[in-house]
C-alpha cells in the first residue's frame, strides 16, 4: 500500500451557498449554509486515504470545538493524527461562497495553522516512512521548506501544490519532485498564460510539472518527455471546491501505486470529475471503487508533441 504524509493545512469550511457571488459592497440572499471540514492539506490527505493509500497528517488545530471536529474528521476518514497538533487558540477557517455555478469565492484566515513553522524529530521521522510528501503554501513557508528539504535528504518524494499562489523560493523549488499547479497558479508563477509555455518554464525549475485545467482536463510535462494532455470526464459541476485537492490526492496515489503517468492522470482527473458533482470539500471526495468504476469514462489520451 502507498503511504503518504501530508503536511498542510487543517480548516473548518464556513460555506455559504448563493444563486450568484455578491460584488463588492453588494449583499445576497444565500440558500443554505454549512460547516465543513477542509483546509488543503487536510483535504489532500483525506483524498489520499480514500483512494486506497495510508496517511499520517502533519499540521495544527486549536483548542476550540472546530479542532475536535476537524481532528474527528480526519480520524473517521482513516487518517493518522498522532502528529496533528493541538495549539491554544482558535482553528483555521475558510469562507466559502459557491455559486449556482459551481464555482467559488474563498477567504482563509489561518488560525492554528499559522503556528506550524518548523518540523519537530517526530516529524522528520514520520515523513522518512513515507513513499511521497504532499506539500501547499497554507502554512508558513518555513514549514513547507523546511518539509521539502527533509523528505529530499530522506529520499521521499514531494509533490507542492503552490497554492495560495506566491513567489516559490529557490530551495523550496530545488526540493519538489513534482508541482501540481492549477492553470492560473502557473500563469501567476510565471507571468505566462499559456499552460504549455507556463509548464516549459516551470520545467527550469522543477523535473515534472502537472497543470490542471478545470474542466479540460490536466496537462503533464517532464524535462525528459514529450507533454501529455488528459482530458477530463463531461459533468455538471455542483460544487468545485476541493477538486484540485482530489486530483493531487489521487494522483499521488496512483504514482505511488507505479502506474504510467497517462493513465495516473485520467484516474485522477476520474476522481475530481466525482468530487464537483456533490457539495462540500472532504465531504465530495470519492472512494477508490467509486473513482475505479468512473474511471473508464475518462478517453481520448493524448501525447502534444509541442
Amino acid at each position: 500500500m502507498t503511504s503518504i504524509v501530508v503536511l498542510g493545512s487543517t480548516n473548518m469550511d464556513l460555506v455559504a451557498f448563493v444563486p450568484r457571488a455578491p460584488a463588492r459592497g453588494e449583499t445576497v440572499t444565500g440558500r443554505e449554509f454549512r460547516t465543513i471540514p477542509g483546509g488543503k492539506g487536510a483535504n489532500q490527505a483525506v483524498a489520499a486515504a480514500r483512494a486506497g493509500a495510508e496517511v499520517a497528517m502533519i499540521g495544527a488545530v486549536g483548542s476550540d470545538d472546530f479542532g475536535v471536529r476537524l481532528r474527528a474528521a480526519l480520524d473517521g476518514a482513516g487518517v493518522e493524527t498522532d502528529l496533528l497538533r493541538t495549539v491554544e487558540g482558535a482553528s483555521g477557517t475558510a469562507h466559502i461562497v459557491v455559486d449556482d455555478e459551481g464555482g467559488n469565492a474563498i477567504v482563509v484566515v489561518p488560525g492554528a495553522n499559522g503556528t506550524v513553522t518548523t518540523l519537530s524529530h517526530g516529524d522528520e521521522a514520520l515523513i522518512g516512512t513515507a513513499d511521497a510528501l504532499l506539500l501547499q503554501l497554507e502554512l508558513p513557508l518555513s514549514a513547507v521548506v523546511a518539509g521539502a528539504t527533509t523528505a529530499r535528504r530522506l529520499g521521499v518524494r514531494t509533490v507542492l501544490t503552490p497554492a495560495p499562489a506566491q513567489p516559490l523560493p529557490p530551495d523550496l523549488l530545488a526540493a519538489t519532485d513534482l508541482l501540481v499547479p492549477n492553470e492560473h497558479e502557473a500563469a501567476a508563477l510565471t507571468g505566462i498564460a499559456d499552460p504549455h509555455s507556463a509548464a516549459a518554464a516551470l520545467l527550469r525549475d522543477v523535473p515534472e510539472v502537472v497543470i490542471t485545467l478545470g474542466a479540460r482536463g490536466s496537462l503533464y510535462a517532464a524535462r525528459d518527455a514529450a507533454p501529455v494532455t488528459v482530458p477530463a470526464p463531461r459533468v455538471r459541476a455542483v460544487d468545485t471546491t476541493a477538486a484540485g485537492d482530489t486530483f493531487v490526492g489521487a494522483l499521488a496515489v496512483a504514482l505511488g501505486e507505479g502506474r504510467p503517468v497517462p493513465e495516473a492522470l485520467s484516474w485522477a482527473s476520474a476522481a475530481a470529475a466525482l468530487s464537483v458533482q456533490r457539495e462540500g470539500a472532504s465531504s465530495s471526495m470519492p472512494y477508490r471503487a467509486e473513482i475505479d468504476a468512473a474511471h473508464g469514462s475518462v478517453t481520448g489520451l493524448e501525447v502534444d508533441a509541442v
